[in-house]
C-alpha cells in the first residue's frame, strides 16, 4: 500500500511540475531539457519504488499512475469547467500583427520560438498575421489575413 500511496504523491508532484512549467513540445526541447526529463524519470522511479524493488511494487506503482492519468483524462472529459485546470488554456500571443509581450513573458515563449514557427508555416512577416494561439500542446497556430 506504501507504493500506491508514494506512486499517487509522485503523481500530484508531476502533474503540478509539468502543468505549470509552460506548453512546449517534447520536439522544442533543447538538449539539457531532455536530459533533465530523463534524471526526473529515474528520479521518480527510485522515489516510488524506494526500496522495493519487487514485480509486485513495479505493477503496483505502474498501475497506480495509469488509473489516476485515466482518472484526470476522465474528469477533464466530464466536466467541462475543470478541462483548463487539467489541460490548461491556449493563449492569444499575437493579434492583429501587434506581438503581446506580455503574453509571451507570462509563457516563458521567447519572440524568436514564434518567428521561428511563423517561418515554419510560410510566413514571413507578422505583420501578416491576424492572430497567433499559443495551444496547450505548445504549438502556435496563425491565422493569416486573405
Amino acid at each position: 500500500m506504501d507504493v500506491v500511496l508514494r506512486a499517487a504523491a509522485v503523481f500530484v508532484l508531476l502533474w503540478v511540475v509539468l502543468r505549470f512549467s509552460g506548453k512546449r513540445e517534447v520536439s522544442e526541447l533543447s538538449t539539457f531539457e531532455l536530459v533533465v526529463l530523463v534524471v526526473l524519470g529515474d528520479l521518480i522511479g527510485q522515489t516510488v519504488m524506494q526500496e522495493d524493488f519487487s514485480f509486485t511494487a513495479g505493477m503496483l506503482a505502474v498501475i497506480t499512475f495509469v488509473l489516476l492519468s485515466v482518472g484526470v483524462s476522465y474528469l477533464s472529459w466530464r466536466f467541462n469547467r475543470l478541462r483548463p485546470v487539467f489541460e490548461g488554456t491556449p493563449t492569444v500571443i499575437l493579434k492583429d500583427g501587434a506581438v503581446d509581450h506580455d503574453a509571451l513573458r507570462n509563457e516563458r515563449y521567447h519572440l524568436d520560438d514564434l518567428l521561428e514557427a511563423a517561418r515554419m508555416e510560410g510566413i514571413r512577416d507578422l505583420a501578416d498575421v491576424d492572430l497567433a494561439v499559443l495551444e496547450i500542446d505548445g504549438k502556435v497556430s496563425f491565422f493569416t489575413r486573405h
